[in-house]
Parts: C-alpha cells; structure tokens; sequence
C-alpha cells in the first residue's frame, strides 16, 4: 500500500479510539496529522469534524479519520465542508464500500459503538478500497454537486 496522507480527528468520547487508530497508521508508514483533541477533556466534535474535513478539502490531506462517541456527529461536521464525503462505519463491510461505491475521503467511527480490532479491521479495508466507479460516479458527482450553489 502507497504511503497516505491522512488527517485524524476526535472529540474526547474518541480520543482513546483515535489514538490507537493513529499508531497504527503509522506503523503502516503513513503520515498522520492530528488534527486534535489531544485530552479526554470535554470538546464539541464540529471543531474537530471540520478540522479534518478541511485538511481533506484543501489537500493537505489525502484522506480523513473522523472518530466521536458514534462516529455519527463527527460525520455530519466533516460534510458540512464542500468536497467532504464522510461516511459513518461499524464494520469491515460498511468501510469498504463507503469507499467502494460513495468514494468516502474521511471515514468516520464511533468508539462506544465499534471495538478497537474491528475498528482497525475496518480502517484498513477502507484504505486498500477503490472506488468502483462506473455507475456509481454519477452518483457520487450529485452529491459534490450538492455543496455548490445554483
């Protein structure tokens, strides 16, 4: 696998989740930038959904790592920035065909919902996915069309 850019980013109810997770990209060879919160002391997840989401959407990132309690929160903050398709995983399944057919650049975890080994089971098929394009791209053309305006 090619060496990632990859933007990470939690609130406190991932901070632990996050943590693991962005070890794990390391040892993988990517390069990780920590977008924050670097305490399990309380935080909003917007600031840190944005962060990454915008990491993504001006290309200081390849690729985003959103975690909070359900990974949900996170998820609508990271969209929020145009050209973000952030996309909620549980499972192995839900992460490779986030990118697989929706070509998810931030994929986003709950802690208090996913274990720490499907987690990285998860972020793993996530990142050696592709998109399959064909006729999912139209699709995926609509939705970045959506955050621009008429």
């Amino acid at each position: 696998m090619a060496v990632v850019r990859i933007a990470v980013g939690a609130d406190h109810a991932g901070y632990g989740l996050k943590q693991a997770l962005a070890e794990h990209l390391r040892a993988a060879g990517h390069e990780v930038t920590d977008c924050g919160t670097h305490s399990t002391d309380r935080v909003d997840y917007p600031d840190f959904g944005a962060a990454v989401g915008r990491a993504v959407a001006v290309g200081d990132a390849d690729l985003g790592l959103c975690v909070c309690g359900s990974g949900n929160g996170i998820a609508m903050a990271a969209n929020k920035v145009a050209g973000v398709r952030a996309a909620v995983a549980y499972d192995v399944t839900s992460a490779r065909l986030a990118r697989a057919h929706n070509d998810a650049n931030v994929l986003c975890i709950g802690e208090r919902l996913t274990g720490a080994d499907v987690a990285r089971e998860a972020l793993d098929a996530w990142l050696t996915a592709s998109f399959d394009g064909g006729r999912h791209q139209a699709r995926v053309s609509k939705l970045d069309a959506l955050g621009t305006p008429d």
